[in-house]
């Protein structure tokens, strides 16, 4: 079982548009070693070609959203079934996809500093240049479920939230002194069950409430993205799948079907195996 090394910080949610406080006193949760793992049967459902798979993601319906290496969006089934393609009409490299909101899909393209909003069928409904709102790079994005957006600007080391219909931003949270001394290197952000979640390759994942205020720290370094299911977080690691529950804060290890996966997803009765070569679906 896992233990919280202090006691929880007291936090006061911030008003629109202030600082939230870095919040030294929260907790670092600490991760054992050793897990029991968890068996379980994975049937082959179908097997997705798809050239050098990117950022990929999973709305509330299981579907599977996926980039390729020419930056187009793919739409599935729950069942690895193609829905819809999105081809963007600009070049650029996309960082991430969040789909969990019900009814928009975020596509962040870092190098362009744009994100773009598309609807369940992929037509382009909105777009946002953080260029014209800030000075800065930001790194990580996410979209929140009231539609606001949560940024990682990592020239300033600064955690955002942007309302995109009052074209303002309402929360900033200073991340200088949380890091400390370390050198960063910010990779993936989402909004799951009231907390926000931003992976730190460097360090582990650190944890704030809605309104960005700083709860806690996970010492889970090497990660490029987290994934939710249900009460639990998981991320790829070398001995299988191994997912932290939230609440319970326990943590257990599934044993992967084959070798290679460079992404897993898990939705309520299937897994999305991802590698270099396409995407292998299975009902679990």
């Amino acid at each position: 079982m896992l233990l919280l090394s202090a006691a929880q910080a007291q936090t006061t949610a911030p008003a629109a548009g202030s600082v939230a406080p870095a919040a030294q006193a929260a907790p670092v949760v600490t991760v054992p070693a050793d897990t029991r793992a968890a068996g379980g049967s994975w049937q082959l459902v179908r097997t997705v070609a798809l050239v050098q798979p990117g950022p990929a993601s999973l709305d509330r319906r299981g579907n599977l959203y996926v980039t390729d290496s020419q930056n187009n969006l793919h739409q599935y089934g729950p069942d690895g079934q193609a829905l819809n393609t999105y081809s963007p009409p600009l070049p650029g490299h996309t960082a991430q996809v969040e789909a969990w909101n019900t009814a928009k899909v975020l596509v962040f393209y870092d190098d362009r500093q744009q994100a773009v909003l598309l609807d369940r069928f992929l037509t382009p409904i909105g777009e946002v240049r953080w260029q014209d709102y800030l000075d800065g790079q930001i790194r990580a994005a996410t979209l929140a479920p009231d539609d606001r957006y949560w940024l990682l600007n990592e020239s300033d080391l600064t955690l955002r939230q942007f309302d995109a219909a009052q074209k303002r931003f309402t929360i900033t949270t200073p991340l200088d002194l949380l890091i400390g001394r370390t050198r960063p290197d910010f990779r993936f952000l989402r909004e799951y069950q009231n907390n926000l979640y931003l992976v730190d390759r460097t360090s582990g994942i650190y944890v704030f409430d809605n309104l960005g205020n700083y709860r806690k720290k996970l010492p889970l370094p090497g990660l490029n993205y987290v994934g939710f299911r249900g009460d639990e977080l998981y991320y790829l690691a070398p001995e299988g799948l191994r997912l932290f529950h939230l609440y319970a804060l326990t943590e257990r290890t599934l044993p992967l079907p084959v070798a290679g996966a460079q992404q897993v997803l898990v939705s309520a009765q299937y897994a999305y195996v991802v590698s270099a070569t396409g995407i292998q679906v299975y009902k679990i």
